[in-house]
């Protein structure tokens, strides 16, 4: 039974656990590190390394889109971003890596993403990425789905993202017709992800619109302020474990249709990789991580998505640091950070080794401690 604290006579919080709180816990057996694998199947596709790109225009451009897919994970370009708004954003881009934190910083994003997004330079992007020889994955927010997914479709993607700070398969407008979900996935040919949530009962309910992928979290790091702005703060391995619970649920409901769950939020570390996964994720959603590459097109700085929101902005401006390695080293080293910073999926395979699995599937059924 989840442990609950009554925090006054009149309430009581479930207690909830964040990623740092837990730690793997090693089998009697260990496994050569050579003889696990780390390949994640979403529907029909197929990635080397259980990893998909948080859509920031921080990291991901078509070029660091397609570079991300040759290597095995999946890139995913944000429709609503600079790419698709800006003819060569490559400028604004380049001021954005100069800006320092602060409130002006966050004017000035607000400044930049207030150009109107324009159709012709979403079919010219994903292009671009299928042109890569890669799986073409883009964003769209929820709010933005029914207006731009005419465009998206005819363009000819193989996965749709519908993600937000939070999605729910039942919103409920007096002011706008809201997105149905159900008979929206229903109408489409790919697979389609959806989120982020946060407990089961919301992730149940995304699974039954027909999702093949459910994001859990909201993408929260250390830059993040949703939680000061709305209050909302994820514990992540609760959130992860209550979704995976939702999955199996809905897994013996349906009679075996399994839909993925992706971790976003507080994974730094491939440490944070491996404990995500443990808590039943199938991928995690990198942001931050991926904005330390050279090959990040802002040059190091980072912003999630929400912090560019022009009446509610949720998320800081994180100022350009010095690149730590390729895009490439940064996800399969050779690396000289003790803290986890590089090789991340060298780092993965190194713990799955260590607790004597051999592939992802088996690998959620580790064991968990609390240690702090």
């Amino acid at each position: 039974m989840r442990d609950s604290v009554e925090i006054g006579l009149g309430k009581t919080a479930q207690r909830g656990y964040h990623l740092d709180d837990i730690a793997l816990v090693p089998t009697r057996r260990t496994r050569d590190v050579d003889d696990v694998s780390t390949t994640w199947q979403l529907d029909a596709y197929q990635f080397k390394i259980p990893c998909v790109a948080h859509p920031s225009d921080a990291t991901m451009s078509p070029a660091t889109t397609v570079a991300l897919g040759r290597l095995g994970g999946l890139g995913v370009l944000n429709v609503e971003g600079l790419w698709c708004r800006y003819e060569d954003p490559t400028p604004v881009l380049e001021e954005l890596a100069g800006l320092d934190e602060g409130i002006e910083s966050t004017r000035r994003l607000q400044e930049v993403y207030s150009e109107p997004i324009k159709p012709e330079l979403i079919v010219e992007r994903v292009k671009q990425i299928r042109d890569g020889g890669v799986t073409v994955a883009v964003r769209v927010s929820p709010q933005h789905t029914l207006a731009l997914a005419p465009v998206i479709l005819d363009a000819g993607v193989d996965i749709l993202v519908i993600q937000g700070t939070l999605v729910s398969a039942e919103h409920v407008s007096t002011v706008d017709e809201p997105l149905n979900l159900k008979e929206f996935i229903a109408d489409l040919d790919l697979p389609v992800v959806v989120g982020g949530c946060t407990n089961y009962q919301t992730a149940l309910h995304l699974m039954r619109t027909g999702a093949a992928g459910v994001i859990v979290g909201i993408g929260a790091d250390g830059w993040a302020t949703t939680d000061r702005v709305l209050g909302i703060r994820v514990p992540m391995a609760t959130a992860i474990a209550d979704a995976a619970a939702a999955r199996r649920d809905y897994l013996d409901e349906t009679g075996g249709r399994y839909v993925h769950l992706i971790a976003d939020g507080d994974i730094q570390t491939s440490g944070d990789i491996a404990k995500a996964l443990g808590c039943g994720a199938d991928a995690v959603m990198l942001g931050e991580p991926l904005s330390r590459s050279e090959d990040a097109p802002a040059g190091g700085a980072w912003w999630v998505s929400a912090a560019s929101h022009p009446k509610l902005p949720r998320g800081s401006f994180g100022t350009a640091e010095e690149p730590v390695g390729t895009l490439e080293r940064v996800l399969f080293g050779p690396s000289d950070d003790p803290d986890g910073a590089l090789n991340l999926f060298g780092g993965l395979r190194r713990a799955m080794a260590k607790c004597g699995y051999r592939d992802l599937k088996e690998f959620q059924r580790v064991g968990l401690v609390l240690d702090r």
